[in-house]
């Protein structure tokens, strides 16, 4: 009996445990009014759960109050399997409030912000907590309509173990509001988030962190950003913007980050226990040191390419008297005991210049390793730094020393440590930093959501074979996949009657050495479109089918507004007979477009009345631009009416790294002469970054006109032959090199132009060397 009874109870218990497992599925809500009626009647220790499947339109507010001991959650049914999509969002407001394992994708907000600890500026959360979320790609259409993705307000918030991904339009992706004095002194705390890839934005406010604005930067916040992952975040040169006080950034990794931690604005930030990974990736920084009693100490550094304001170290000069949203003068700094193993720049007083003219005061650089066997000139003083005091710094035998005193060269054995970290192996040097603990990128975000790239790769699908014909190039394509090829007939030829839509990563290839013809006979015959990326290799593309109107290019972005930036890839190629019209470009880009790379190598344009290239179409003068690298290479470019190349990054902003230009071993055969060429050059830079421009020959075309604006831009021309061309002309107040430019006939006949760079070898009697000028 005893035996029967107790088989019994244990029936029962286990059938209230499958009960209780199955209370979420019950007690779900499934519509936005069932949530919104829960919500309304909610208590302490309620849990609201949201059904599985797709919210869309959800405008969600959850307002209610719960205690330390029984908040009131709001969760999935299942984590991932509550998707809000469309046009939704989520306000959060009241006090001790919970939320887990949303995800937000497949859309935008309707308002400025996904997530708000708000409902408005009188009701904010205090005491919340977001953990377990996802926010991924959600991003507007419009690539400049600036959006928030988690604005947090109130005061003694958390944000823990949530994945964002992915950002690609302008606004910071997380932001600290301090707005009201109901947010200040908040308390806040902000650990174990994955900062997934965010892309160059190719603009001021590309931020992934913000605390703080200028208006309330003397404000304190104390908000604590702990033991998160930033992982390859690329939108600006600002990754972490500090604009408040009494913040605290420790034990944070930053993985191949283009950008530094910047104590933007606000005194008394503490930055500790900090590993950033460079890997030698271009633009990559650390730490940057502006205003009063900033301390950092214990960080450590590896790889880092960045220079100037995104250096791997940077204390920057001030504004005399500065405005609040200005440049405040560095006084009382401690730098000590971190490391920095192969990094190329440490930049002192950098932005120096007639308005940040205040240097450093009071502060310490001590007990710091700089180790570099590669680079000598690690640091640059762009003013007076006796006001920063160095004491008992290791350098490696080669760097040459800021300051006479406070250095000592030393040959260190290094070694990788238990974190993979390269280390001095005599542990008894009692300088650098100790990093006995890294976070990982396994234990930040979710472990339900896959922290996996979005982009892919040229060439990484199948191959396609398209027979020549009418319009097989587009049923090829619309019937790839990302990453596919398509290979055309070495022998055939293709007329396209349509425009082809590239709307994922796609290679157009030859089969053998021959290059197939591509006619085609609308205003495009490639257009780029949102999520789209392009290469071309070894096709013949001709002009002499297209309609006989304005407009035309080859190559073209979507005319709308692109969130994804894109890829074109072309190398080998033939462009011939694009003077239909007097108005016949190769690759026309438009505005709101921007473009990773374009690169162009060992190619021929023949015949075109329009420019080969404008990326011009950001005339705003506020730091945006088309394209952050572009590469010509190798090309020849023949009887081209107006430019080849129009660059222009326009405005004073210095938040952003582009453009990027390298132009090399080409030869310019009657470009620019045409009438309609309004720029009256070849080439026109303006607002360029970094430009390499060698080994090139211009006959018979317009010159180069380079304007030097914003910032320290980096040029470098050397070895280029104007025979019969316009001049080099550069203006701007900024240092430039300038080698060897000559007048030479370089005698060149088109079957091997593309090698006769050879010919610049020789300076002749009429070589000019400017040398360094500024």
């Amino acid at each position: 009996m005893y035996k029967i009874k107790y088989f019994l109870v244990s029936v029962s218990l286990l059938l209230l445990a499958c009960k209780s497992e199955k209370s979420n599925s019950i007690n779900a809500v499934s519509t936005v009014e069932a949530f919104h009626q829960k919500v309304a009647n909610a208590k302490p220790g309620d849990e609201i759960v949201l059904a599985n499947g797709v919210w869309n339109n959800a405008e969600l507010l959850f307002e209610a109050n719960g205690t330390a001991e029984n908040p009131i959650v709001l969760k999935a049914e299942e984590n991932g399997k509550v998707t809000l999509e469309g046009n939704s969002n989520l306000r959060i407001a009241g006090s001790y409030l919970v939320v887990k394992g949303l995800v937000f994708k497949n859309g935008f907000t309707p308002t400025t912000e996904v997530i708000s600890f708000r409902k408005d500026s009188k009701t904010l959360a205090n005491n919340c907590r977001l953990t377990e979320c996802v926010i991924d790609s959600y991003n507007n259409p419009e690539r400049h309509d600036t959006e928030t993705w988690l604005a947090l307000y109130g005061k003694n918030n958390r944000v823990d173990h949530n994945h964002l991904q992915g950002k690609n339009t302008k606004g910071v992706t997380m932001i600290v509001r301090l707005n009201s004095k109901e947010s200040q002194e908040n308390n806040h705390k902000i650990d174990h988030n994955y900062f997934g890839p965010r892309a160059v934005l190719g603009a001021n406010g590309g931020e992934t962190l913000r605390i703080g604005t200028s208006h309330y930067s003397l404000t304190n916040s104390k908000t604590v950003v702990e033991n998160n992952y930033f992982d390859r975040c690329n939108g600006e040169h600002e990754n972490i913007s500090n604009k408040s006080c009494q913040n605290i950034y420790r034990n944070n990794v930053f993985y191949e980050c283009r950008g530094t931690l910047t104590m933007r604005h606000g005194n008394e930030t503490w930055v500790e226990g900090n590993v950033f990974v460079g890997n030698g990736k271009a633009c990559t920084g650390g730490i940057r040191v502006i205003n009063g009693q900033q301390t950092v100490v214990n960080n450590y550094a590896v790889g880092l390419t960045g220079n100037r304001f995104r250096g791997a170290f940077v204390i920057m000069n001030g504004v005399p008297n500065s405005k609040i949203n200005r440049y405040h003068q560095v006084k009382d700094a401690r730098v000590a005991n971190n490391t920095f193993i192969n990094c190329d720049n440490v930049q002192l007083c950098a932005g120096s210049d007639a308005e940040r003219s205040a240097v450093p005061k009071n502060s310490v650089v001590l007990n710091n390793i700089f180790y570099n066997e590669h680079k000598d000139d690690v640091f640059t003083a762009y003013d007076d730094i006796s006001g920063i005091s160095f004491t008992n710094n290791i350098l490696s035998p080669n760097i040459k020393p800021v300051s006479k005193s406070g250095f000592r060269k030393e040959k260190l054995a290094l070694t990788k440590n238990k974190l993979g970290l390269l280390v001095p192996t005599d542990t008894t040097l009692n300088v650098g930093a100790t990093i006995k603990e890294m976070v990982s990128k396994a234990e930040t975000g979710v472990s339900w959501y896959p922290k996996k790239d979005k982009e892919v790769a040229f060439s990484s699908g199948k191959t396609i074979k398209v027979k020549g014909g009418l319009n097989t190039l587009i049923e090829a394509t619309i019937n790839s996949k990302a990453g596919d090829v398509l290979e055309l007939d070495e022998n055939e030829t293709y007329v396209v009657s349509k425009v082809v839509s590239i709307k994922h990563p796609i290679t157009v290839t030859s089969s053998g050495a021959k290059k197939p013809l591509l006619l085609f006979e609308k205003k495009n015959l490639f257009q780029i479109e949102n999520n789209g990326a392009l290469k071309l290799q070894g096709l013949k593309i001709d002009g002499k089918k297209s309609p006989d109107d304005t407009g035309n290019a080859v190559i073209s972005t979507s005319k709308y507004s692109m969130n994804t930036n894109y890829k074109l890839l072309v190398d080998a190629c033939d462009f011939v007979n694009l003077d239909i019209n007097y108005a016949f470009d190769a690759i026309k880009v438009y505005k709101n477009t921007f473009a990773d790379t374009i690169s162009i190598t060992n190619s021929k344009f023949n015949n075109v009345t329009g420019s080969v290239m404008a990326l011009d179409k950001e005339i705003d003068d506020i730091g945006i631009y088309n394209a952050e690298y572009v590469i010509l290479k190798n090309n020849l470019y023949k009887n081209v009416g107006c430019t080849v190349l129009n660059l222009y990054r326009g405005g004073t902003d210095e938040s952003t790294y582009g453009p990027f230009l390298e132009l090399e071993n080409s030869v310019f055969d009657n470009v620019g002469n045409n009438k309609r060429n309004k720029a009256k050059s070849a080439i026109t830079l303006y607002g360029v970054q970094k430009a390499q421009l060698k080994n090139n020959i211009f006959k018979n075309s317009k010159g180069i006109d380079m304007y030097l604006v914003v910032g320290e831009p980096v040029v470098e021309v050397y070895n280029n032959n104007f025979y019969k061309s316009g001049d080099l002309t550069i203006t701007g107040d900024q240092k430039y090199k300038v080698k060897n430019i000559w007048k030479l006939d370089p005698k060149f006949t088109e079957d091997y132009a593309l090698s006769s760079t050879s010919a610049l070898k020789n300076k002749g009697t009429d070589h000019k060397d400017l040398g360094i000028t500024k």
